[in-house]
């Protein structure tokens, strides 16, 4: 514990560099919470498209995202998403909601409106927390114990992503999955409130050439001396 808190790690880092599945493998090892904040992102654009919310209609969306009731369940190796008492696990897996999302994302008024419930899902954690996306290290935990942001080449991330959808039954060549990440890219990158960037103390981890377990194990090794230090178990 860091200041009473829980220990938070950050994991940051675009799509397809591998963040969901080291993220579900560390926080099993370690026994701690996984707050995936990309699922939230990605539960506050299914409302919104659900709701038939436009550009322009933020305070509508907003409204909405402050009653939203978001769970995330550990069910074997999968980390279930609950919205309202609905599991949307795969529904908000889908490249209609991941490009809604992106957009979702870049309103400065949907971020503040979720900035708390990501805070609150780390730290009512008991032992630590484990919390994947794109500004964890920049703005949702600037003083987290360790931050790291995973990297992957374009192609490789692209390649991982196709394979994912074709798992769902999602079928998309790789020119389309490569065009749409590089839109989402551009887009995170370029959003004017807290955009993707590697936070100045984050550890870059580039897992293109490396196995999951390759990428676990070095997190891993920085996660429990950093925790060590701190007196953790």
């Amino acid at each position: 514990m860091e200041g009473g808190r829980p220990f938070i790690v950050a994991i940051d880092g675009p799509a397809g560099a591998g963040k969901s599945t080291a993220s579900k493998v560390l926080a099993r090892r370690l026994g701690f919470t996984l707050v995936d904040t990309g699922a939230i992102y990605r539960s506050a654009a299914l409302v919104a498209l659900e709701h038939g919310i436009e550009g322009g209609q933020n305070d509508r969306l907003r409204e909405l995202l402050e009653r939203m009731r978001l769970e995330f369940q550990p069910l074997g190796d999968e980390n279930r998403v609950f919205l309202d008492g609905r599991d949307v696990s795969e529904r908000i897996r889908t490249p209609e909601v991941s490009m809604a999302a992106s957009r979702v994302s870049a309103d400065p008024s949907v971020r503040q409106a979720l900035l708390p419930l990501q805070r609150r899902l780390a730290l009512q954690a008991e032992r630590g927390s484990v919390l994947e996306g794109r500004d964890v290290g920049t703005v949702v935990f600037p003083d987290a114990d360790v931050k790291f942001f995973l990297v992957a080449a374009p192609e490789i991330r692209a390649r991982r992503r196709r394979e994912e959808l074709l798992k769902k039954g999602i079928a998309r060549s790789f020119e389309e999955v490569l065009a749409e990440q590089a839109k989402r890219d551009r887009d995170d990158s370029t959003r004017q409130v807290a955009p993707l960037r590697p936070a100045t103390d984050a550890r870059v981890v580039d897992s293109s050439k490396l196995s999951i377990p390759e990428v676990v194990a070095q997190m891993e090794k920085v996660i429990r001396d950093r925790w060590a230090e701190q007196g953790g178990a």
